[in-house]
């Protein structure tokens, strides 16, 4: 399993489900084990690979071996090694990691280490990044209230995996632990689906209403905008726009356990499509969830630290750049603009949006943190973004910025105010 996912071909999760499809026989036990193991080889590669590069045998049975380690206890793991790899491993447990440098302690690539060391608190950071996270889940509003719901999962076998409230989010409740959640009556029924509790916030900053018309301009899976339509109790228009047409078929059943009738799925081209165009100025809302690096979410995803480069994050910058442009033409005047990434990078996150607004002055920044509050109380942000992080919120790493575009009539006013300046100066 762990060669498969090293080949970097596929994301991580995908090539386990690939895995497991082909090895029908083993138990949920031993597929968790498997799973716990090759998602810690991934946290800590490079660190691993550096303590594999000693030993005799292959060094991708030593890394396997590592991976165990943190499943097994010593004396179920050493049932299965010889005596020379039981003296390796010793070794290997006795080493001082607190002495080793941050990117191989944390097992992040260079150019990553020296990006996440420019933000604030990075060493709290990388090491919430490079934990595991617990699981959260959220009501559908349109079906069913939170406490009602987990007074149901503390009756019910669910009550091994603590369900707790989360902290901010009014709808988002977190598990502990690896729970079946989608063979629970509720997730079958729509009554609950998988969101983290960071993602649930971006539907607080939208802000929709009843009767808006509203977009979802990278709807993905639809975990989003199933939370949007439930909000808009199943009135008004909403559209999920995806350029992928699996991405939009997987999110039909969720969209059909979910009761909504309000939600339009829609695929679109890259550019200049016809189905936007038709829809220029006329939103009330439109929410870009943009394609980004997902560094944000190194908790569930430790794959991606070694998928993504430099190279490819700058084709990224470049595409969010293209998708918000495009995006922001559909909103109408006095309408609101919602930009947000599950990254914690300056360049796919404030920088692109200051970019945005530079090129787009009937655009102001709103400020999150005023918006937020009417939807998640215990929710305190510093300045005019939503900025989530694991260290600090207990959340993935999630960032979002809410921008309005102005009315003609204010359009006018700031360019007569701008024309007045200008004469005074001269």
């Amino acid at each position: 399993m762990l060669g498969e996912v090293l080949q970097w071909e596929y994301p991580a999760d995908a090539v386990l489900s690939h895995w497991f499809r082909a090895h029908p026989k083993l138990g949920s036990r031993d597929r968790g084990e498997v799973a716990d193991a090759v998602f810690d080889v991934l946290r800590n590669l490079r660190r691993y690979r550096q303590f594999a590069e000693i030993g005799m045998g292959p060094a991708a049975r030593r890394l396997a071996i590592l991976g165990l380690s943190n499943v097994f206890s010593k004396d179920v793991l050493n049932q299965g090694l010889d005596e020379a790899e039981q003296g390796w491993l010793e070794h290997v447990l006795r080493i001082n990691v607190a002495a080793l440098s941050r990117a191989v302690r944390a097992s992040l690539p260079d150019w990553l280490d020296e990006r996440l060391s420019q933000l604030d608190d990075a060493d709290a950071l990388v090491d919430a990044l490079n934990s595991t996270a617990p699981l959260d889940i959220r009501v559908n509003p349109l079906k069913v209230e939170r406490d009602a719901m987990l007074a149901t999962l503390r009756t019910g076998p669910a009550l091994r995996f603590d369900p707790e409230p989360t902290p901010y989010s009014p709808w988002g409740i977190r598990l502990q632990g690896r729970p079946p959640v989608n063979r629970w009556p509720m997730f079958e029924n729509g009554e609950i689906e998988v969101q983290d509790e960071g993602s649930q916030i971006l539907a607080a900053l939208v802000g929709v209403k009843r009767g808006e018309m509203v977009i979802d301009y990278c709807a993905g899976a639809g975990g989003k905008t199933l939370l949007l339509g439930a909000l808009m109790r199943s009135t008004g228009r909403l559209y999920a726009f995806d350029v992928s047409a699996a991405r939009l078929a997987r999110a039909k059943p969720r969209f059909a356990r979910s009761g909504l009738s309000n939600i339009v799925p829609v695929v679109i081209a890259d550019d200049n499509d016809q189905r936007v165009k038709r829809l220029r100025g006329k939103a009330h809302r439109v929410l870009v969830d943009a394609p980004c690096s997902g560094l944000g979410t190194l908790r569930r995803n430790p794959d991606l630290k070694w998928r993504q480069h430099p190279e490819s994050l700058q084709e990224l910058v470049d595409l969010q750049a293209r998708i918000l442009r495009q995006a922001s033409r559909c909103v109408a005047p006095g309408g609101r603009l919602v930009y947000a990434t599950c990254s914690v990078l300056p360049e796919e996150n404030e920088r692109q949006v200051e970019a945005f607004l530079a090129e787009n002055p009937e655009f102001t920044l709103l400020d999150a943190s005023k918006i937020v509050q009417d939807r998640c109380e215990n929710l305190t942000l510093e300045g005019p973004w939503l900025a989530m992080r694991p260290d600090r919120h207990g959340t993935d790493g999630f960032f979002a910025a809410v921008l309005e575009r102005a009315k003609p009539a204010a359009l006018k006013s700031s360019a007569e105010g701008e024309s007045q300046a200008q004469d005074g100066s001269s």
